[in-house]
C-alpha cells in the first residue's frame, strides 16, 4: 500500500464550519440591544415551544447542555421509577453512561450493529428483564437506531426506551422524527452538532410527569417551577412550614440555560430541515464514492441524517490505519479516531471500577470502531467536489 501523490493537497477541512452565522449574531445583537433580561425567560419559553412542534412532542425542557439533559432524565427515571438496571450502548458520549452511574442505576452493556452503530437490537431484548428500568439508547451520528421488533418488546414488557439523539437531529424512523418515540429524548445544541445555542441541551417527552419533575430538577428541585397548580397546591399544602417560593421537591440542580441560548436557538432552528438537506446528500456522496474494497460502506441509512462522515476501515489493519491517519493529517483534514464519543467506554477509566476487568473484549463491534473507525465533518457549506476529492484521496491510499 502506498499514499498518492498530490503533493499534498491542502482541505482546511475542521470538524465543524460556519454553525454560528452572521445572520444568528446579527439576530442577538438586535436581541442585546433592547436591554433585556438575559437569564431564563420568555425566549427560553419559546423555543422551547417551537422545538416541540419541530420534534412532534408535546414538552421540551431547555438546559444548558446534552450532558445535563442526561443527567436530568436519570434523575426523573430514579425518582419516578426506582433503580435498577439500564441498558447502555459502549459507543456514546461519556455523559450517558455517566449519568447512569451517577443515578445510582447499574450499566448493562450490549455491542452494535455495525450497520448502523447502534445498539443491536436483538442483543438489547436477549438483556431485558424484570430489573431492567429502562434501555438509553443513542442514536450515533445521525444514524437511526430503532427497529420495529425493539418497539414492539419495550412496549408489551413496559420498559420505557430513553432516546439519545444528540447526535442526529432530523433522522427519522418510519418517517417519524427520533425523539419522538422514548418516554424521554435529549438533544445537544454543542456547537459540533446540527445546530448550536454555544453550550444547550434539551429535554423532551410526551409524558405529564416527566415533564414538570424535568422541570423542577432543572432548577434545584423548586417546586414553583412547575406548571402543575395540583403538584404546587399539594406541596404548599404537605407543607404548610415552607414558603410557597421555595419547596424543593428533589436534591437537583441548576443546569438552566439563558435567553442569549435561546435566541440563538430560534434563529437556528428556522433553517435545521434546508441544512439537514445538504447533509444527507453529503454523506450519500461520500459513501457513493467510497471504495468498498478498502472502507465500509454498506451502512443503513434511510432516514439517518448524519452531521460526520463515518470512516471505518473494512479490515483490521494497524498498517493502513497509519496510512490513513497521516494522508489525512498532511491534508489538512480534521478527524476523530474510535467516532462517538471516543470509542469504546468500556476501555475507559472512569469504569474501571464498575466493571470486570477487560470487559471490553466482549464487545468485538465496538472494538473495531475504536480503533478502525473515525469520523469526519459534515456541513452544509460543503461543496461537492471537495467531497469527493477526499474520496478519491482516502481510496487512494
Amino acid at each position: 500500500m502506498s499514499t498518492l501523490k498530490v503533493e499534498q493537497m491542502e482541505f482546511n477541512w475542521p470538524l465543524m464550519e460556519d454553525n454560528i452565522t452572521k445572520e444568528d449574531l446579527d439576530t442577538l445583537i438586535a436581541f442585546l440591544k433592547n436591554m433585556p433580561r438575559l437569564t431564563q425567560s420568555r425566549n427560553v419559553l419559546e423555543f422551547e415551544k417551537e422545538w416541540s412542534d419541530w420534534l412532534g412532542v408535546r414538552h421540551s425542557v431547555f438546559v444548558n447542555s446534552g450532558a445535563s439533559a442526561n443527567l436530568i432524565s436519570m434523575a426523573a427515571l430514579r425518582h419516578l421509577y426506582g433503580l435498577g438496571e439500564i441498558i447502555v450502548p459502549p459507543l456514546t458520549w461519556v455523559s450517558d453512561i455517566a449519568s447512569v452511574i451517577q443515578n445510582g442505576f447499574k450499566p448493562v452493556f450490549v455491542d452494535l450493529n455495525p450497520k448502523n452503530l447502534c445498539m443491536d437490537d436483538a442483543q438489547v431484548i436477549s438483556k431485558l428483564n424484570d430489573n431492567t428500568r429502562a434501555v438509553f439508547l443513542t442514536h450515533v451520528q445521525g444514524f437511526n437506531g430503532l427497529t420495529n421488533h425493539l418497539l414492539q418488546n419495550l412496549q408489551e414488557r413496559n420498559i420505557p426506551l430513553i432516546e439519545d439523539v444528540c447526535e442526529s437531529h432530523g433522522a427519522t424512523f418510519k418517517g417519524k422524527k427520533l425523539g419522538a418515540f422514548g418516554l424521554i429524548s435529549n438533544f445537544s445544541f454543542y456547537f459540533a452538532h446540527h445546530m448550536s445555542t454555544i453550550e444547550g441541551g434539551m429535554v423532551c417527552t410526551n409524558d405529564e410527569t416527566i415533564y414538570e419533575t424535568i422541570r423542577m430538577l432543572r432548577s434545584h428541585g423548586m417546586v414553583r417551577e412547575s406548571t402543575n397548580i395540583e403538584i404546587k397546591q399539594k406541596y404548599t399544602q404537605d407543607h404548610s412550614d415552607l414558603s410557597p417560593d421555595f419547596i424543593f421537591a428533589y436534591p437537583a440542580y441548576n443546569v438552566r440555560n439563558t435567553e442569549i441560548g435561546a435566541v440563538l436557538g430560534r434563529s437556528q432552528l428556522k433553517r435545521l430541515d434546508q441544512n439537514n438537506i445538504k447533509r444527507r446528500k453529503n454523506f450519500e456522496l461520500f459513501i457513493k464514492n467510497l471504495d468498498p474494497q478498502k472502507y465500509r460502506t454498506n451502512f443503513e441509512i434511510e432516514g439517518s441524517c448524519n452531521y460526520a462522515f463515518n470512516l471505518v476501515l473494512k479490515e483490521p489493519d494497524p498498517e493502513f490505519r497509519e496510512i490513513v491517519e497521516t494522508a489525512l493529517k498532511e491534508a489538512g483534514v480534521e478527524f476523530r479516531r474510535g467516532s462517538s464519543g471516543g470509542g469504546n467506554q468500556l476501555r475507559q477509566p472512569y469504569l474501571k471500577n464498575f466493571m470486570p476487568d477487560k470487559e471490553y473484549e466482549k464487545y468485538p463491534e465496538v472494538e473495531h470502531i475504536h480503533f478502525f473507525g473515525y469520523y469526519i465533518g459534515n456541513y452544509p457549506t460543503l461543496e461537492n467536489q471537495k467531497v469527493i476529492e477526499l474520496c478519491n484521496l482516502l481510496n487512494s491510499l
